[in-house]
């Protein structure tokens, strides 16, 4: 089989964008796949057999009447599934990868061309059009004033390749001025995932707030319907949907009254006692070494913390640890890190700048929901991080990294300290970057190219 006989599911969204289903062109599919393992599991005739089987009968009957029709869910994580989704707002990436499930990746948003890449409007008038691409040539504006500004404090070192440094340059640029890209700039996403929680997540999806989410939702379910339809033909009971709907509507954005500026510990829920007897393992754990993850057992401890939604992209990533989806809007102000990276002239310019949008965006008078879209990445959101030391351990050593985003990173080490504050006498020992912030040259190197073959 070619690449250009394999049969792809797409499906258009509203607007631009579109979803594909992958087809790899496997002779065993998903649903094969999943029909062999669940055979497996319930005969000793080995795995010769059910291929003969599967051979003769095919896998959907098998999956519509023990997958579906049984409620089998198990056997739908035997089969799995790559799906496309391009064109969609970050608050839709957001939502997708909301699941500690998640595998997949999203555009890096430095590799994307903000000049001319699509702003959300939900308001659909010619304000907030007009809205967005203010915001767009500040963005753009303030990008070569950075570019300009910051070879001046950052020289080119003698070992420094010129190529590098300048990558490395165009980066802090855009780690500056990534604050003024709105929330509902278009990006892309891949999502790989085995049926059943494809399943299981596009019902909570098909019932989400944004109605941005819903679409694409339903209609990711209707192109994996095309390409597995006995394992997606699923009926849907009205009483599971009004019960999803409610806590979706109004309890899936976090919204506090109030939340620290810096990071707090809001629970200690750590049984120390327990912790003591492990002491051993957190005590002799090497560099580059994950803790074993049970000592999950021992409890879990939450964190809060003021961080701009730039860096709380980033952060989400992290699958071990449960977190809140914060709402965006600009209740707790902009980020202060990234108006100190700028020239003098250029930060009153955009503190100016964000006063009065901020002021025009409110007079468009859409929901909180959907200001959302047009809110810049640079304001601050209410986060909430709950996790057992595992997962907290695992976070705070990758992203207290040098490499990391300061913003993430100065809250990853803080992290860290009230984590040996609190354990580090029952032996919990961490492996932080306590490095003071600097100018990275390694950000230029932070690169996926494509090699050209050498010829000998």
């Amino acid at each position: 089989m070619q690449l250009d006989e394999l049969k792809h599911i797409r499906r258009s969204l509203p607007g631009n964008g579109h979803v594909v289903v992958l087809d790899t062109g496997a002779l065993i599919n998903p649903e094969a796949n999943a029909m062999l393992q669940a055979l497996h599991s319930r005969s000793i005739g080995g795995i010769d057999s059910h291929l003969e089987k599967l051979r003769k009968s095919g896998p959907e009957k098998f999956m519509s009447m023990f997958y579906i029709g049984y409620g089998h869910k198990s056997i739908g994580d035997c089969g799995s599934v790559t799906i496309f989704i391009e064109g969609v707002s970050m608050l839709v990436a957001k939502a997708v990868q909301d699941t500690r499930l998640y595998n997949g990746q999203e555009s890096s948003t430095r590799y994307l061309d903000f000049a001319t890449q699509p702003f959300g409007n939900p308001a659909g008038s010619e304000n907030g059009r007009e809205l967005l691409e203010s915001l767009r040539a500040f963005y753009l504006k303030g990008l070569e004033v950075m570019k300009a500004a910051l070879p001046a404090h950052h020289p080119r070192q003698a070992d420094e390749k010129e190529n590098d440094w300048t990558k490395a340059i165009n980066a802090r640029a855009f780690d500056v001025m990534r604050s003024m890209l709105p929330a509902g700039a278009a990006t892309n996403l891949a999502w790989h995932t085995t049926m059943r929680h494809a399943l299981d997540h596009l019902c909570r999806l098909r019932n989400h707030p944004l109605q941005e989410v819903r679409a694409v939702a339903q209609t990711t379910l209707e192109a994996l319907e095309e390409m597995h339809s006995s394992s997606f033909k699923q009926e849907t009971f009205d009483t599971t949907e009004s019960y999803v709907s409610s806590w979706m509507k109004n309890s899936y954005y976090y919204d506090p009254a109030y939340c620290p500026p810096e990071v707090a510990l809001l629970r200690d829920r750590v049984d120390h006692g327990l912790l003591q007897e492990h002491r051993e393992i957190l005590e002799k754990r090497p560099l580059k070494t994950e803790l074993p993850k049970f000592l999950a057992e021992c409890g879990e401890a939450q964190f809060a913390f003021l961080l701009d939604f730039g860096s709380f992209r980033d952060i989400q990533r992290h699958r071990a640890v449960s977190q809140r989806m914060p709402l965006l809007s600009d209740k707790w102000g902009f980020g202060a890190w990234y108006l100190e990276q700028m020239p003098p002239e250029l930060r009153a310019e955009t503190e100016k700048f964000l006063a009065q949008y901020m002021q025009r965006v409110r007079a468009l008078g859409l929901t909180s929901l959907e200001l959302q879209y047009y809110v810049p990445m640079g304001y601050q959101v209410a986060c909430k991080v709950t996790g057992d030391l595992p997962a907290l351990a695992y976070l705070v050593e990758l992203r207290s990294g040098i490499s990391v985003h300061p913003t993430l990173r100065k809250v990853a080490q803080d992290i860290g300290r009230i984590l040996i504050e609190c354990y580090g006498t029952d032996g919990l020992k961490l492996h932080l970057d306590l490095s003071p912030d600097r100018f990275n040259y390694a950000r230029g190197l932070q690169d996926i190219v494509e090699k050209i073959p050498t010829t000998i």
